[in-house]
């Protein structure tokens, strides 16, 4: 599928733009639009062969050259090294795209305190780490450094069965208000986006715990239904819109907005509605002692066509599997379950 044609103009054309999480799913939607902006896109991920293939898509389907770098955004060093080569490569560094994450879907009693810890090190901790990095070339672009951080509406509300998920996103958003705030009268613009369900093919790749092919169906339903989630292509394009005017804050999807709305108004409210919610998901199957065991991602969960959870959950998750062989999310070689 070929991205959607953009404007021969736009304010971000001639600019250096990095991309961490850049390989697949919305970040590989991102630097293709960056780059349909004119835009010189570095994208950063820490899978090599990802990363290559990633480019190799975003380069056939935009007709741009996409320069890429191996970084694990947990690794400080390795992303000062990463925004170093950018600034070098394109004589300075005008946008940079805070997007790396990971998803773990279960319920907390089948989750340790180390689901928290990576939660926390790759969100937030790879956000703060690509943020301080690429201060310093921000402020000196001379068309004005635009920092963007990918937060989730999963971080202005906590939502069951992510929430060492939604505790890394809200600190993101606490992160980009702040910076915000500390730079304001600089050329420096911050930009916090919260999405909400994106059809961007993530269940292959996010964590599922507890009963996980319970989990993997809710989750890859949910994020695959047309009218709550949103179309991937859509939301990056939305996203750089947002950095092109440049908007301190973006909350995508109608349901993203309610929500928020809906929480800031009446938090006990909410609460006591995504209580109830959570009555309606899975069950943790194992013993306290033994929570953390079983998390695998979703491309390994057991997805045997026959059974009723399969069955259901390819009802609704028809679009985000799509999502998935277009955006770079599929794992290459045969597959690891029915």
């Amino acid at each position: 599928m070929k991205v959607a044609s953009t404007p021969s103009r736009s304010a971000l054309a001639g600019l250096s733009a990095l991309v961490t999480g850049g390989s697949r799913g919305l970040g590989l939607l991102l630097s293709a639009r960056l780059a349909q902006r004119g835009c010189l896109v570095t994208m950063a991920a820490r899978d090599e062969d990802e990363l290559r293939r990633g480019a190799e898509w975003a380069e056939e389907r935009t007709g741009k050259t996409f320069s890429t770098a191996v970084c694990d955004v947990r690794d400080r060093n390795a992303v000062e090294s990463v925004v170093r080569q950018a600034d070098g490569r394109h004589g300075g560094l005008d946008i940079v795209v805070a997007n790396a994450g990971v998803i773990q879907v279960a319920p907390v009693a089948s989750l340790d305190s180390g689901a928290f810890e990576d939660a926390m090190d790759t969100i937030f901790g790879g956000a703060v780490n690509t943020a301080m990095a690429a201060l310093p070339s921000l402020r000196a672009s001379e068309a004005g450094g635009r920092l963007c951080l990918i937060g989730s509406v999963g971080g202005l509300l906590a939502v069951p069965h992510l929430l060492p998920y939604s505790c890394a996103k809200a600190a993101v958003g606490a992160l980009g208000e702040g910076l915000r705030a500390e730079t304001a009268g600089d050329s420096l613009s911050v930009t916090t986006v919260h999405p909400g369900l994106m059809r961007t093919g993530s269940h292959l790749q996010a964590e599922f715990g507890g009963r996980s092919s319970q989990e993997f169906a809710w989750f890859s339903a949910l994020s695959g239904a047309p009218v709550v989630s949103m179309d991937a292509d859509r939301a990056a394009e939305r996203i750089v819109g947002a950095l092109e005017k440049p908007r301190t804050r973006l909350v995508l999807t109608p349901a993203a907005r309610a929500a928020s709305v809906a929480h800031g108004v009446a938090p006990a409210t909410v609460t006591r509605l995504s209580g109830l919610a959570a009555r309606l998901l899975p069950t943790p199957p194992v013993a306290p002692g033994d929570a953390g065991h079983g998390i695998e991602q979703g491309h390994r969960v057991d997805r045997t066509a026959s059974t009723w959870t399969e069955k259901v959950r390819r009802l609704g998750s028809g679009l985000n599997d799509r999502a998935a062989r277009r955006y770079n999310q599929q794992i290459p070689g045969p597959p690891t379950s029915a």
